[in-house]
């Protein structure tokens, strides 16, 4: 602990795995589902064409925000361990690394898989009354092929989707196609059967509004955290209370609370306390309730006696 004119600061360090951390454990088996992916959105998209079905080609346009979203969960990863805070130099500019890569990426993820979507829709719309030849059982093989590449990839990413935003897109992107290639499947079937050529755009539709609650979600979170804004299982109020009620705090000011990335979520707060307070006692207190009551394991405080002035006076 530092002292400046009165005022202690205290920075707690140990919080959850990182992007860095978290992508050292995952990158291989990332590496392998991009290769897995990215090889047969080719074999999809070339197939989707070539029988003329909509919901093949809406599944491959799912792999190829798999094969995109992949690609930048694994871009993500390499650039946040090159600019980890902890090995960068001080005059390093990104202060805080570059953790909030995947988020990016998570949220542009969110954009192409919402983009996708409402282009299937609208294509089986078009479709409807112009019901083109389609090939049933060669859509069929091509959509059996797809389900494994996406289980295969789905068994791959499944731990790291429990640490990362990032992966968790990526992983949502996977688990979305698995759910299409049954949906194509069931097309192939039904049209050979029945000869119900109506229902290749239909279960296009449907695998596209599918997608869309899972693509709303994954959007909202990471633009939750771009803005900054507190984490939902952190009641600020409650943890406002908590502060001001740890012996000698007088009062608390300037508390923000924000998630810099995936399982690292931070807090900083001015608290202010009469003159004869043993900061030390304070500090710890503070981490301590902010940890154990809180899930919050990086804090910064500030603590300030109540006689000094000029605290208050800040522009924002």
């Amino acid at each position: 602990m530092s002292s400046d004119h009165g005022h202690s600061h205290d920075h707690g360090h140990s919080h959850g795995p990182s992007l860095a951390t978290a992508g050292a454990r995952h990158k291989r088996p990332l590496m392998f589902a991009f290769c897995i992916i990215a090889s047969f959105f080719v074999v999809e998209a070339v197939a989707g064409f070539w029988t003329n079905s909509l919901a093949l080609l809406s599944d491959a346009g799912h792999m190829l925000t798999d094969v995109i979203g992949l690609g930048m969960a694994l871009a993500a990863i390499q650039l946040a361990s090159r600019f980890d805070p902890k090995k960068s130099s001080i005059s390093n500019p990104h202060t805080f690394g570059l953790y909030r890569l995947e988020i990016l990426a998570a949220f542009v993820n969110s954009l192409l898989l919402f983009a996708v979507a409402i282009w299937v829709v609208i294509e089986a719309a078009r479709r409807f009354g112009n019901e083109p030849e389609i090939l049933g059982w060669q859509m069929f093989g091509v959509a059996v092929l797809g389900l494994i590449a996406n289980l295969i990839a789905f068994a791959l990413l499944r731990e790291g989707s429990q640490e990362s935003l990032n992966i968790r897109g990526a992983y949502l992107e996977v688990v979305a196609d698995a759910v299409g290639s049954v949906g194509v499947i069931i097309a192939a079937l039904l049209l050979e059967i029945f000869g119900w050529a109506w229902v290749d755009p239909v279960i296009a539709a449907v695998i596209g509004l599918w997608i869309l609650p899972r693509t709303w979600r994954l959007g909202r979170d990471a633009v939750r955290v771009l803005l900054q804004a507190a984490p939902p299982h952190v009641d600020l109020e409650a943890l406002h209370n908590d502060l001001t009620s740890i012996d000698g705090v007088v009062d608390v000011h300037d508390l923000h609370v924000w998630t810099l990335t995936s399982e690292m979520e931070a807090a900083s707060a001015h608290l202010m306390t009469v003159d004869e307070a043993d900061h030390h006692s304070v500090l710890d207190a503070a981490r301590e309730l902010l940890a154990t009551g809180h899930g919050v394991t990086h804090g910064t405080f500030q603590v300030e006696p109540e006689s000094h002035t000029g605290c208050r006076d800040l522009s924002w």
